[in-house]
C-alpha cells in the first residue's frame, strides 16, 4: 500500500436526490476508519456511453470520473435494483470507465457492492447481475461482507440518511472489509 491515506470512491446507481443508495455512501463517509478517506461521485453528470465520443477523448464529465476512478484506491459501489437487476445508470459508468479496455481504470481495482432498496430483498439480485459484468472489466470484486439493505424507508429518513445504528453499523463493517480487501490486494501485488 502506498504511503498516503488510503482513499475510496463512492458511487450510487441512483440519481434520485433523496436516493437510500446515496445515503448508504453518505453513511459511509461519514463513518470511516482512521486514515482512509472518501470522495462520492454525482453520476448524473455522465452522458449516455457512446462510442464516437470514446474515440475523441471522451467529455469533460467522463475524464473526471475516469480520473476519480484513478486515484482512488478502492471502489465503493451502492446499487438500487431495478427490474430484478442493476440500473442502467451504473451500467453506464462502468461502460464509459472500462473503456478503452487496455487502458481502462477499472483494471485491478477493488471494489465493494453494497444497496438498498423499500422491497425485502434488498438489492440481492442488483448485486448478483452486477458481479460479472465488474469482473469482466478486470475488477477485483469482494465477495464477503455482503449488505442487503431491505426495507430501507424503516431504516433511512425522507432524504435518505440512514438513522438505524444497526444499519450503520453494517455500512462501517462494510468498508473495514473493503479496507482490508485493498491493503491484502496491494500486498500480494508487491
Amino acid at each position: 500500500m502506498p504511503d498516503h491515506k488510503l482513499h475510496i470512491l463512492g458511487f450510487a446507481g441512483s440519481l434520485r436526490r433523496e436516493s437510500y443508495n446515496r445515503g448508504l455512501l453518505r453513511a459511509a463517509a461519514a463513518d470511516l476508519p482512521q486514515g482512509v478517506s472518501m470522495e462520492i461521485f454525482d453520476l448524473s453528470v455522465i452522458p449516455p456511453y457512446n462510442m464516437d465520443l470514446e474515440d475523441h477523448d471522451d467529455t469533460p464529465e467522463v475524464r473526471a470520473f475516469k480520473e476519480a476512478i484513478r486515484r482512488a484506491d478502492a471502489l465503493l459501489l451502492a446499487i438500487p435494483e431495478h427490474n430484478y437487476s442493476f440500473s442502467g445508470t451504473v451500467k453506464n459508468a462502468i461502460d464509459w470507465a472500462s473503456r478503452p479496455f487496455v487502458t481502462s481504470v477499472l483494471l485491478e481495482k477493488p471494489v465493494a457492492i453494497m444497496g438498498a432498496s423499500t422491497g425485502r430483498m434488498g438489492t440481492a439480485r442488483a448485486q448478483h447481475a452486477i458481479r460479472p459484468v465488474l469482473a469482466a472489466t478486470g475488477c477485483y470484486v469482494m465477495i464477503k461482507p455482503e449488505l442487503y439493505v431491505s426495507q430501507a424507508a424503516k431504516v433511512c429518513d425522507e432524504d435518505g440518511n440512514v438513522t438505524d445504528e444497526a444499519t450503520q453499523k453494517r455500512v462501517r463493517r462494510m468498508v473495514d472489509a473493503l479496507v482490508e480487501w485493498t491493503h491484502r490486494l496491494c500486498d500480494q501485488r508487491k
